[in-house]
């Protein structure tokens, strides 16, 4: 069992540690430069590598690096589109597990490129996976996973580790994202009566809630707490087990928000991010994944405004997209948070990925263990098959 734990736990970092290490006097020398300079060597390498590289950029990067995206979306999207490309190497600007997902789901001749190994992801990391296999160890002694007693399907949001969606592979569950949640979930209860949902607890219940799945029918699993926290009666009576996670940028909208907003601006259309807390999801107009949140502001006529909870630079970027089209866009909370792991790829990291490409050196690869990506990519492959 320890010995599995450990292959679960090897992602990137012992294959990219020394050639991280190699050019790290050469990033340094990128990252004393401005950010202004950095845009021709962009455009250069870029040009370059031609169709040998993909640039995929996530919504909440900053600007300044999705100009250069080939393509920009959600982490549902963005892994539909790792599972097409064709080009040698993909660079993506996202967070740890998106390249871990693009590296497990990409052809054997492509290799993943993540242009800062410190772009990391808060909530994936409140899921690790000797607490989710414990987790698994007490609900089996509790009975949960046997037929008679429901069954029980372990599913995991896309923000999760790769030992995570492989732990969900193997015992017959899948990923999911806020595109497809009540489609995954509704997979889930096809096969078993009992969800284990990892790692945000918010998704979790917000798609629970709009199957509507009570209150009294969802527990939340705290992996720091004896027994999750959860005494035998509670678990037997939950359809859905939530993990205690959270996006922290996601978290922090309030209900009393969405009240100050209406209050200030009569009319206004609000709309979340299911990673929102419920309370904040009830008060809205609208839900969705990121996708889904353009969508609503696309498809709404002239002279509309939105308050939108999400993360600051996306909605920034969408006010400005829609200013010349009669809508106005803003942030739910005026003090609106930006992602902090997202934001720590800056245009320095992808000039030094790209021109170290250009030049034959492949730095920052991401590469999942081939016993992790085996399962894992069965838990994607699931995701890729359900419909949304």
């Amino acid at each position: 069992m320890a010995e599995l734990k450990a292959e679960y736990m090897i992602t990137a970092l012992d294959d990219v540690a020394s050639a991280h290490a190699q050019a790290s006097c050469a990033l340094d020398d990128y990252l004393a430069m401005p950010d202004d300079s950095m845009d021709g060597r962009i455009a250069e390498a870029r040009a370059r590598l031609g169709k040998q590289a993909i640039i995929l950029g996530h919504h909440y990067q900053r600007d300044e690096i999705v100009r250069f995206a080939d393509h920009t979306g959600d982490s549902y999207k963005l892994s539909k589109l790792a599972a097409q490309a064709e080009g040698r190497y993909i660079v993506f600007c996202g967070v740890h597990f998106m390249a871990e997902s693009a590296d497990i789901l990409a052809q054997p001749h492509q290799q993943v490129v993540l242009p800062d190994l410190n772009a990391g992801c808060s909530m994936a990391d409140m899921a690790d996976i000797s607490q989710v296999e414990a987790c698994w160890d007490r609900l089996v002694a509790a009975g949960l996973t046997q037929a008679a007693a429901g069954g029980l399907m372990p599913l995991t949001y896309m923000n999760s580790t790769a030992a995570i969606k492989a732990f969900c592979g193997e015992r017959g569950g899948l990923v999911c994202t806020s595109s497809n949640a009540a489609a995954a979930f509704r997979w889930a209860f096809a096969r078993g009566q009992r969800i284990l949902f990892l790692p945000d607890q918010h998704l979790g219940r917000n798609t629970a809630h709009g199957m509507g799945i009570s209150p009294q029918e969802m527990a939340v699993w705290d992996p720091y707490q004896i027994n999750g926290g959860l005494a035998p009666e509670r678990l037997h009576a939950a359809r859905v087990i939530l993990w205690k996670g959270h996006c922290s940028v996601h978290q922090r909208f309030l209900p009393e928000h969405v009240d100050r907003v209406r209050a200030k601006y009569p009319g206004i259309q609000v709309i979340a991010h299911p990673e929102c807390r419920l309370e904040v999801c009830q008060k809205a107009d609208g839900i969705g994944s990121t996708e889904r949140l353009i969508q609503f502001i696309e498809q709404a006529p002239t002279g509309t405004m939105f308050a939108v909870g999400t993360e600051i630079h996306l909605v920034n970027r969408l006010g400005k997209r829609f200013a010349p089209l009669g809508k106005r866009v803003i942030t739910l909370d005026d003090a609106g948070c930006l992602c902090t792991t997202m934001f720590r790829i800056t245009p320095q990291h992808l000039a030094w990925a790209l021109e170290n490409l250009v030049e034959g050196n492949v730095v920052n690869r991401i590469r999942v263990h081939e016993d992790v990506k085996r399962w894992a990519r069965v838990a994607l492959d699931r995701m890729l098959e359900i419909q949304g």
